[in-house]
């Protein structure tokens, strides 16, 4: 069942037209990737999506009062506090103390990085950071996952096996996923459905499976 979509959208910054009759669908409980170049606007689309942005022509629909959990390029950890702190800081309005603990630690559990929860950012390594990140938000239970980008800064033993772990909890609880990227690789091992942009003036090329195979993908990337 199609919850979310977006349909005919465009979105224009003075004369620059940005994107370009922009039509998705994402079904619940799945992974949707868009792919695209840097500076295509794909940020962009995940601002309307979130309601950051409603200056747009088009419809945005499925999203309003819909929580929502977010995952960035940058970790967005809090210096002055330690691991545990830095995921209960998102918690503390929605659920009660022992709660917040239960969550805690079943997230950091399963990303492992449940010795780490008494350390500060600065002793953690970028890809712990980020499986601090990814906890964070699917600790705060939000219905739909943005993710932008998140594993663009790490290298790839850390983003494969980071990746693996996503794949791993999203099979057990299914969440509906809105991933962000330009690299190929991510989008055939995490998504489900997969839309390949254009630079802009941003359209969408193609909506393609994750059963199609990385050199078709950069056929379709490569075609004018």
């Amino acid at each position: 069942m199609v919850d979310f979509y977006l349909e005919n959208v465009i979105k224009e910054f003075g004369n620059l037209r940005v994107l370009d009759d922009i039509s998705m669908k994402f079904q619940e409980g799945k992974i949707t990737c868009i792919l695209g170049p840097s500076g295509c606007g794909k940020s962009t689309l995940l601002n309307m999506i979130s309601g950051i942005d409603k200056d747009y022509q088009g419809n945005v629909a499925g999203f309003d009062e819909k929580e929502m959990s977010f995952v960035f390029q940058e970790d967005r950890l809090i210096p002055w506090l330690k691991t545990k702190d830095n995921i209960e800081i998102v918690l503390k309005k929605k659920y009660k103390i022992e709660e917040r603990k239960e969550l805690i630690y079943k997230y950091t559990s399963m990303m492992g990085i449940d010795k780490y929860l008494n350390f500060y950012p600065k002793e953690l390594s970028g890809g712990m950071k980020q499986r601090v990140s990814l906890a964070r938000a699917l600790s705060y239970g939000g219905e739909i996952i943005i993710m932008d980008e998140p594993f663009k800064a790490l290298d790839v033993k850390n983003k494969n096996k980071l990746i693996r772990d996503f794949k791993t909890i999203q099979n057990e609880e299914k969440k509906t996923v809105i991933f962000v990227t330009h690299d190929i690789d991510e989008c055939l091992e995490l998504g489900d459905e997969i839309y390949i942009l254009t630079d802009k003036p941003t359209k969408i090329k193609r909506k393609v499976n994750s059963n199609i195979s990385k050199k078709e993908i950069l056929e379709i990337v490569e075609k004018d």
